[in-house]
């Protein structure tokens, strides 16, 4: 197995992140970031196969990570990170939940021992700031006020 480190830089990553709010809190995940090697908060999400179609990859993500199931709506933020060794350029879409029972899931490319997901949480938008959140620009956005 890879380390972390090393399955994610060197190349241009595609990922798709699903942001959901229900009741005024946002669902993110914590984990380990490859990039900054600190535990971060983001909106779940992962990588594209190829050939995948990037709503495909969205309601995988979301089911691996969280246990839910969802229905994709708007893209609403276009991220482009480009830092050391690290190039991803990531689409956030909001999603709605359909079902599935919420639950820390695993990222199945990764030995249980060596997961980066960390936590999973509905947070108050209102307490965003008191989190290390990734993007930060992405919580700067309208969907946010």
């Amino acid at each position: 197995m890879l380390k972390a480190d090393q399955q994610y830089s060197g190349r241009t990553r595609i990922r798709v992140c699903g942001v959901l709010i229900e009741h005024n809190h946002v669902l993110l995940i914590q984990l380990h970031s490859p990039v900054s090697d600190a535990l971060v908060w983001t909106p779940p999400g992962g990588s594209v196969h190829f050939q995948e179609p990037l709503v495909q990859t969205l309601e995988r993500e979301f089911l691996e990570e969280t246990g839910l199931a969802i229905e994709v709506q708007e893209q609403v933020f276009i991220n482009e990170l480009i830092e050391g060794d690290f190039h991803a350029i990531e689409f956030f879409y909001t999603v709605k939940r359909i079902g599935g029972e919420l639950k820390l899931g695993t990222d199945p490319e990764r030995a249980e021992n060596d997961q980066l997901l960390k936590d999973l949480r509905f947070i108050p938008i209102s307490e965003l700031n008191e989190y290390m959140t990734v993007p930060k620009n992405l919580f700067e956005t309208k969907i946010f006020k």
